[in-house]
């Protein structure tokens, strides 16, 4: 049995679709959870009950914690540190491997022109501080010798199939509607983003190989190093539109946020945009010889996806 907490969430459903290549037991776990494929088993919890987290876990061999909480300093403060301590114990409780999806929050503001998975663990925001404090309860349990895991680290993520993200409300939709494409701080600089169905991919790839457990990876992502403003044209070739960026400066994030609950969580984050954002997923690709989506054909498929599903008749 392998078990996905927080299976409505985009990783959630896209690794739910990469499992039967593995297993033929896949457990799928959230407020409403729906099939993926036709013999899934479904769990209706809210997994920051006590309680819920253990049940859910109960006769696992591979536990994927791809759950999302809302984009909300304090409601990460309360919920994430709860859920991780309970998920590492459920874990351990009934031997079952857990595979952790992450961001890159934790690495010191100076190691995001290029982020390996070595880069120096040194938060400079207070969610960032969350996040390694969750990583390090895992890698300290991996550690003890107590529990077999890993960490799966993605960077900003694009993608039809993410509607949520940054990419695809920001400068799909925007461009689409034509309106200009929006992003933060600088269009000048280098940023990498990794297209969602790899990183769905390679998350099931990873919880399927037993060497892969007591590390941290960097999920396979285009090592092409593009700027926003060549990512941006991209999108707008794809989708035939005029190349548009509006630039939002710091202050105006700031005035945002009076207005948008999001925003207002934007600007202890702008160090990852005032400066080249390099994601370097160099060890996957070496490890598993599997190459990333090129930024190209992520795009085209993004761009083809989200007209397809823009266009298609009321029912």
């Amino acid at each position: 049995m392998q078990t996905i907490l927080g299976a409505g969430g985009t990783i959630g459903k896209l690794l739910a679709a990469e499992l039967p290549k593995y297993t033929d037991k896949v457990r799928l776990v959230s407020r409403n959870p729906h099939k993926v494929n036709d013999n899934d088993e479904l769990i209706t919890a809210d997994l920051t009950l006590p309680g819920s987290v253990d049940r859910a876990v109960k006769g696992s061999d591979v536990v994927y914690l791809t759950l999302g909480f809302d984009y909300n300093l304090k409601v990460w403060q309360k919920r994430w540190p709860a859920l991780m301590k309970e998920t590492i114990d459920a874990c351990i409780a009934h031997n079952a491997r857990l595979v952790f999806f992450d961001n890159v929050y934790v690495y010191d503001e100076n190691e995001i022109p290029h982020m390996t998975e070595d880069s120096k663990i040194n938060p400079p925001s207070h969610k960032g501080a969350v996040r390694k404090e969750i990583s390090e309860m895992l890698l300290s349990a991996v550690r003890d010798g107590k529990l077999n895991a890993l960490i799966a680290r993605c960077a900003d993520y694009y993608g039809t199939e993410s509607k949520t993200s940054l990419v695809f409300q920001m400068m799909v939709k925007n461009l689409a509607a034509g309106r200009s494409a929006m992003w933060f701080m600088s269009s000048s600089k280098v940023h990498s983003f990794t297209y969602v169905p790899d990183a769905a991919r390679a998350t099931a790839l990873l919880g399927n190989t037993a060497d892969a457990f007591g590390q941290v990876w960097h999920l396979p992502t285009d090592s092409t190093r593009i700027t926003i403003e060549e990512f941006v044209k991209m999108i707008a070739g794809e989708l035939n539109v005029s190349l548009r960026i509006r630039v939002l400066p710091l202050f105006i994030i700031r005035m945002l946020g009076l207005f948008m609950p999001v925003m207002k969580e934007m600007p202890e984050m702008i160090y990852q945009d005032d400066r080249d954002y390099f994601f370097d997923s160099s060890k996957f690709v070496k490890r598993f010889g599997i190459k990333p989506t090129y930024y190209k054909d992520g795009i085209k498929e993004m761009c083809a996806t989200y007209y397809s599903y823009a266009h298609r008749p009321a029912a």
